[in-house]
């Protein structure tokens, strides 16, 4: 028997993992749904491609704007209590979304105040979920914990989608003036009951005895002090100002010029479904390596990082000379298993390393460096389009990854990253 199965096993038969894990797959199934459910709304209500990124825009900003105040108030009142809320929140607007649908009241106006709801509760609930799991195992289960969450999510982003379609394509027509209304309602009533059943979940899950709050603070305050930390940690500041960089360049790159790629040379919507797959089974390929073995290191984790990131970089050099559907996906699957092996070792880095009445903040200013400087990669590499050609986009993007990788080893402490649990940051309480 391998040696990393009886570690599963331990983790498997922990109670409060297992419920907590049997929400999370539910929902993040059930967000599936929605993700498809909602543009397919949208574009059947208007047939206008800027509807939907207006709609797209009202989720996207306020979750980038307060997934910072979301991290303070999940610090302030537990993870648990917040995801708690949020659950109820998305509860109630996506029943109300799909008893609109079925009954042909919905309007462009209604869908753009419950996407608005739906953005900001995720900006709470992105966090709560990050900060929740070191409060739930123990801090030598973490990575393999980690590892199983972030599969499951990869497997459900496979796996709801194709459910959606189906579901949509077969629910047949009514007399609603929106096509496929009866899919699109039962699509978000079954995310909407997703939820419902992680209320029930979480009020499964038990919290570690003694978990430490922050103390009452103003939340712009207690946002600044969640930065003052991250920038006092001299490791944590290259590691940060270095993923921001990479997002920025890198991540617009993967939104804008895929989709053009795939449309201009590789045969268009199906070839970008299969290097988008590619890129999905290569998540999960490295995540489940990731969690079998976690001690696979070049050296430190922060040499492990950065060469995998120099390896992705020529990995991107390569895309820009693709002509064939199965070379991107191949090259997409070794950039994906890049990727997955490496988030679980950063979100298990983070949750060792900061101590826990600070974790909500500093997940948060992590998920945004993610997620809230995508709209403006994606406008940014929009724009170098007009001046660029589509290999020129993947080289500079590529190189610019490769170089930035190896600046980072010889200029900043990212080299000296350890996966052991740091001593207390400066100014943090012990």
């Amino acid at each position: 028997m391998r040696p990393a199965d009886p570690a599963r096993a331990a983790l498997l038969r922990d109670t409060n993992f297992r419920w907590l894990m049997a929400g999370g797959t539910i929902s993040m199934l059930g967000d599936q749904f929605t993700l498809i459910a909602l543009p397919w709304l949208v574009l059947q209500m208007t047939g206008d491609p800027l509807a939907l990124g207006l709609v797209l825009a009202v989720m996207g900003v306020p979750r980038a704007i307060f997934i910072l105040v979301g991290g303070a108030l999940v610090d302030r009142h537990s993870p648990k209590r917040v995801m708690m809320l949020t659950k109820y929140a998305n509860a109630f607007l996506l029943g109300l979304l799909s008893l609109l649908v079925l009954s042909d009241q919905v309007s462009m106006p209604i869908v753009y105040a419950l996407a608005l709801g739906i953005g900001l509760a995720s900006a709470f609930s992105i966090p709560a979920g990050t900060a929740m799991l070191p409060s739930v195992v123990a801090p030598e289960q973490l990575h393999l914990a980690n590892g199983i969450m972030m599969s499951t999510r990869v497997l459900t982003s496979l796996a709801g989608p194709l459910l959606a379609g189906v579901l949509i394509a077969f629910s047949g027509h009514d007399a609603s003036a929106i096509a496929d209304s009866r899919g699109l309602g039962i699509a978000f009533a079954l995310d909407a009951l997703t939820f419902a059943a992680t209320i029930w979940t979480l009020h499964k899950v038990r919290m570690h005895a003694g978990a430490v709050r922050a103390a009452p603070e103003r939340v712009l305050r207690a946002v600044a002090s969640g930065i003052a930390m991250v920038w006092r940690d001299q490791e944590m500041r290259a590691a940060f100002l270095y993923w921001g960089a990479i997002s920025l360049v890198v991540g617009g790159a993967m939104q804008v010029a895929m989709p053009v790629l795939a449309s201009s040379r590789l045969g268009g919507a199906a070839a970008l479904g299969l290097v988008m797959g590619g890129h999905a089974a290569g998540n999960l390929l490295g995540m489940t390596l990731s969690s079998l073995k976690s001690d696979l290191r070049i050296g430190t984790l922060g040499t492990t990082l950065l060469a995998a990131d120099a390896a992705g970089g020529l990995v991107l050099m390569l895309m820009g000379g693709v002509d064939t559907a199965w070379q991107a996906a191949a090259l997409m699957l070794l950039l994906g298993a890049l990727s997955g092996f490496m988030q679980v070792a950063v979100f298990t880095w983070i949750q060792r390393r900061v101590p826990r009445d600070m974790l909500g903040r500093t997940m948060s200013i992590f998920m945004f460096i993610l997620l809230g400087l995508a709209p403006l990669a994606a406008s940014v590499t929009g724009w170098l389009m007009q001046y660029l050609s589509l290999a020129q986009l993947f080289i500079g993007a590529g190189a610019f990854l490769l170089v930035g990788a190896v600046c980072a080893f010889a200029l900043t402490p990212m080299r000296v990253m350890n996966d052991a649990k740091s001593a207390t940051i400066p100014g943090s309480p012990p």
